[in-house]
């Protein structure tokens, strides 16, 4: 190696070696001020708190009768204040008997896990001889159920983009608790008055994961779950990802038309008209019928695949999610 290549050949060291410094010492102070983050650091999902009968207690007044703000075949809803406002579920004492050995408190946890935009969060619970508490988020709206069909006129708040939107919102939060959340989460019991509707007509799913308090109590499913639920609901095998399926379609079966369930009813007079294409017929006779029919066509189509088939045959709740959120989409889009 002559002169000149000695020299060409420590220039190129020295600029190496320089460069990997100024390298080092802007990697030194980049992570200095950007720690990479550990698992410690990253934030956790916390379970469900246990409360102290006794602070459930204080926080209903008693189970004040005054604080009642809805009843139903699981048991019966108040309004509490612990460090916020919460509604406060008692499972009736004839249920909580039932299922004396069960665990309770392990499944509250993990059904506390779910937290999604259109899932009301299960925020604690309590338990103690007779009584079973569950501590969840407090809606400040009330139910679909109540909207639809309560002696009011809480239908004409619901226009046709808000039932879309409300719709699409079911569907979203039942993918979330069949195909997201760890462990899956069968709801058991899909129908209207589960389905809560919050100040921004966001549609929020309550009760999920609780069928287990009532699989022989069949007031309030009848209409709202699929023949095998019967068939199978002596084994403990009723509730089903399938027969929560069916009972979104009958909820929107329930946007389309504003009919009541009617223990099964509703289906049997909407599936003809569906079938013999006689759409403008399902459709809520208090709002205006839309001119563009398209988008309600395809949602009783939906609906029909739904409640119309058997469980083999249904579309999984991904198929539906996917053709509801365009047309909730495509229904904003057409009001505008």
């Amino acid at each position: 190696m002559n002169l000149g290549e000695h020299i060409a050949y420590d220039i190129i060291m020295a600029t190496l070696s320089m460069s990997l410094i100024v390298l080092g010492v802007f990697l030194f102070y980049y992570c200095k001020k950007k720690p990479v983050e550990s698992e410690e650091t990253l934030p956790i999902k916390q379970s469900a708190r246990a409360y102290p009968l006794t602070e459930i207690d204080a926080a209903t007044n008693g189970f004040n009768h005054r604080r009642i703000i809805g009843k139903g075949r699981l048991g019966t809803v108040y309004a509490g204040t612990l460090q916020e406002l919460v509604a406060v579920k008692r499972i009736h004492p004839v249920l909580v008997l039932s299922k004396a050995g069960f665990g309770f408190s392990s499944v509250m946890k993990s059904l506390s896990l779910a937290q999604h935009t259109n899932v009301v969060s299960i925020i604690g619970f309590s338990e103690g001889p007779g009584e079973r508490i569950i501590v969840m988020e407090f809606i400040r709206m009330s139910s679909l159920d109540f909207y639809l069909h309560g002696d009011n006129d809480g239908a004409s708040l619901l226009d046709w983009n808000k039932r879309f939107k409300i719709a699409a919102g079911v569907a979203r939060g039942l993918q979330y608790l069949h195909e997201v959340v760890s462990p899956n989460i069968v709801h058991g019991c899909v129908k209207s008055s589960n389905v809560l509707i919050d100040v921004n007509f966001c549609a929020r799913i309550c009760d999920y994961g609780l069928n287990f308090f009532g699989l022989v109590e069949k007031r309030g499913l009848i209409g709202y779950v699929d023949d095998e639920y019967w068939n199978n609901e002596g084994n403990g095998l009723g509730g089903s990802k399938e027969s929560d399926v069916y009972g979104l379609g009958v909820i929107l079966l329930e946007i389309l038309s504003g009919r009541e369930c009617e223990g099964g009813l509703l289906v049997k007079w909407a599936l003809p008209l569906i079938k013999e294409m006689r759409f403008s017929e399902v459709l809520d006779p208090r709002l205006v019928i839309p001119c563009d029919m398209k988008p309600f066509v395809r949602l009783a189509k939906v609906a029909l695949a739904c409640v119309g088939n058997s469980r083999k045959c249904r579309p999984c709740v991904d198929h539906v999610v996917n053709i509801l959120n365009n047309l909730e989409m495509e229904v904003c889009f057409l009001s505008n």
